[in-house]
């Protein structure tokens, strides 16, 4: 289990981080989201030990990070690089050797995750033959193969397309599935919605959301409604508490609440002829409260 208590990190007058705390257990997937500068790569670099905390603790399994616990350790960082005249097999060993792993243990493994990732490209090909696309999955091989139990991936899905991003989301599962602890911060909140248990939102350094993904959604109410109905806009409109009407499909209507309890007068008007096709009311998606709560103005 990671456990990270009261981080804190400042530049000078720039406080990165600020009072950041969250848990990890084995078998977990949590996502760390925020603006670009809100202190998401700061925190990785500071569990990592790529940079000294001014304050606060960051343990596995209650213990203090030791030297060798890092052989356990995966870290993809945003900014990607790999040896270009290496060959992939050298390259992958590499690595693999840095964290302890011999080559005996390694070089067997290595068509199965070229196999498993769909790398177009041999082991024996040199990194700068590959795509863009495939070294990065190369990349992500590097960073999974040793099986490590801590994994940080700094936006893994950045540039990725829709089939390359499910492969990254399987080798995730497969990870987690095995008992790794795992943190990863991505600008698509669908990553999140769809792998994460747990979820930490930074903004300006400080963390402003905590939680499991329900809870957090549900948090905030459930001010969407999703309404086919005998209704039309204008009377959806003239309801108290109805924020916003607009109309999504033919006869379908997405209809945005003051809160909650406005959808049971709705509900109650829809049906009084008897039954209606669609009433789904639902807490707004991670999107609209990444958006909503990076578009509040600071205190």
């Amino acid at each position: 289990m990671l456990e990270v208590t009261d981080l804190k990190k400042a530049f000078g007058s720039l406080q990165a981080v600020d009072d950041v705390s969250f848990k990890i257990d084995s078998g977990q997937i949590m996502g760390l989201i925020g603006q670009n500068g809100s202190g998401k790569t700061t925190t990785f670099r500071l569990i990592l030990k790529l940079l000294t905390q001014d304050d606060g603790t960051i343990r596995w399994n209650g213990k203090p990070f030791t030297k060798e616990f890092f052989n356990r350790v995966g870290y993809l960082p945003e900014e990607r690089g790999l040896n270009q005249k290496m060959t992939v097999e050298h390259q992958i060993l590499y690595f693999a050797q840095l964290r302890g792993k011999t080559k005996a243990e390694i070089d067997p493994l290595i068509d199965q995750w070229l196999e498993d990732f769909q790398v177009v490209g041999g082991r024996k090909d040199k990194i700068k033959s590959l795509s863009k696309g495939n070294q990065q999955k190369v990349q992500l091989i590097t960073t999974l193969i040793h099986e490590p139990e801590l994994i940080i991936l700094d936006e893994p899905f950045s540039g990725l397309d829709p089939v390359n991003a499910e492969l990254l989301e399987n080798g995730i599962r497969d990870a987690r599935d095995r008992g790794a602890s795992i943190i990863f911060s991505s600008h698509n909140m669908n990553n999140v919605e769809e792998l994460c248990d747990n979820m930490v939102m930074l903004k300006n350094g400080r963390q402003v959301l905590n939680g499991t993904i329900h809870d957090i959604r549900e948090s905030f109410g459930r001010t969407r409604l999703f309404l086919e109905s005998p209704l039309n806009r204008a009377e959806l409109e003239q309801v108290p508490g109805v924020l916003d009407v607009r109309e999504v499909n033919n006869g379908t209507h997405y209809v945005t609440l003051e809160n909650a309890d406005v959808g049971h007068q709705i509900f109650d008007l829809a049906t009084k002829e008897g039954y209606i096709p669609t009433f789904s009311q639902q807490p707004p998606t991670l999107e609209q409260i990444f958006k909503q709560i990076a578009g509040e103005v600071n205190e």
